[in-house]
């Protein structure tokens, strides 16, 4: 029996769920508003829990595979004397987890995803806009802006932070700016100073600002984020917006001189208005009915634990296990995807809960902040590395 699977978006999310569906064994149709599929420049960072799913799906390899960066160490640094609180290898941590740690932009990871998809037989629509979803009980029914009215057997949503398909699941209540800005930047390897070219994840924590940075596209880049807390006026579903320089420089106050100097060095910025949900609180918030929710349109995460894509490809891979015993016979699909959301929602929820404490402690000030150093001090790799997270 044919099924197939409707997804809308298409980002790192939903095109992991539609190449799920497909190695489930489903038909799968979806549907980006955007003309083209592209992804806005900016890096990732990809623990072992996520590459050994990349490289279950045979992703890691060729193109990917040289754009990849294996960051040697995380480096966690004060960022107002510069010096050294902590130091994580991660060859350490692929030995313990049995994958790799890996840095990409985020371009390079949607096109690899892209590409499995066309070769999976995806039907791919771009510039389609959901207008309407409904779950019909024996099917799902979807309306956009052009072309007739699709009906399949399941949907998902994997259209982000603004979700449309949201609303048939869990409310259509908005996202909450955090007071959070993050400035994102690339500069080529080639154009920095000597001693800020090095192969690590480095992160500056400074008074309510914590600078993060580390190579991607095979090591010629290196991609740059600064998250200061403030807020900007204009539409907040913006996340791209042109960033001045100056009002950055200004926003972080004093740092240190490496770090002043890595900014100084980024040729043009991008501007990110943080917004985020709460942690979610059951399995109903991830899916109903036949309708299911996956990644930002779900579980959106503060960047502070670097594990945004990580959880929509987990959530992918989740769906990919459930789709495939749903035979409508023995499984059906409600059911199905009420397993995927019991599987995922304390996870997620977890994930959301020590992501929103990370940016606490990252933007510590005062006798928090001399407290944290000196743990980081003491305790080092324990503290940086992450078993809860990178071995499930």
């Amino acid at each position: 029996m044919t099924r197939e699977l409707l997804v809308a978006g298409g980002g790192i999310a939903g095109l992991a769920a539609a190449l799920a569906a497909r190695r489930a064994g489903w038909e799968a149709r979806l549907f980006e508003q955007a003309e083209t599929f592209s992804e806005v420049g900016a890096g990732i960072q990809l623990g072992p829990n996520v590459t050994r799913i990349l490289r279950e799906w045979k992703l890691l390899q060729g193109t990917l595979a040289q754009q990849a960066w294996r960051p040697p160490h995380l480096r966690a640094r004060d960022g107002i004397d510069g010096r050294q609180l902590a130091s994580l290898a991660f060859a350490d941590i692929e030995r313990r987890y049995g994958a790799p740690y890996l840095t990409l932009h985020r371009a390079d990871l949607q096109a690899a995803l892209l590409a499995a998809a066309q070769e999976g037989g995806v039907r791919l629509h771009s510039g389609r806009k959901l207008l309407e979803v409904a779950d019909a009980g024996t099917g799902v029914r979807v309306r956009t802006d052009a072309g007739p009215e699709v009906e399949a057997e399941a949907l998902v949503g994997a259209d982000g932070l603004w979700s449309t398909v949201r609303a048939a699941v869990c409310g259509a209540a908005p996202p909450q700016p955090t007071g959070d800005l993050a400035y994102r930047g690339l500069v080529a390897r080639a154009d920095l100073p000597p001693g800020l070219r090095g192969p690590d994840v480095t992160v500056w924590l400074a008074p309510r600002m914590h600078l993060v940075s580390y190579p991607v596209r095979g090591g010629d880049w290196v991609n740059v984020v600064c998250v200061v807390e403030g807020r900007v006026a204009g539409d907040p579903r913006g996340w791209d917006e042109a960033a001045v320089a100056s009002e950055l420089e200004s926003a972080v106050g004093t740092i240190a001189a490496e770090a002043r100097d890595l900014l100084r060095a980024v040729p043009a910025w991008s501007l990110w208005v943080l917004h985020d949900r709460p942690p979610v609180t059951r399995a109903e918030d991830l899916a109903r009915g036949r309708i299911a929710l996956l990644g930002d349109a779900a579980h959106p995460l503060r960047p502070y634990l670097a594990q945004g894509a990580g959880m929509a490809i987990e959530d992918a891979r989740e769906l990919e296990r459930v789709l495939a015993v749903a035979d409508e016979r023995v499984l059906d699909v409600p059911t199905a995807l009420r397993r995927y959301a019991l599987s995922r929602w304390q996870r997620v929820a977890e994930v959301q809960r020590r992501s929103r404490a990370n940016g606490a402690i990252f933007h510590a000030t005062g006798p928090a902040r001399w407290g944290r150093n000196l743990l980081l001090r003491a305790q080092g790799a324990r503290l940086l590395d992450q078993p809860w997270l990178y071995g499930a």
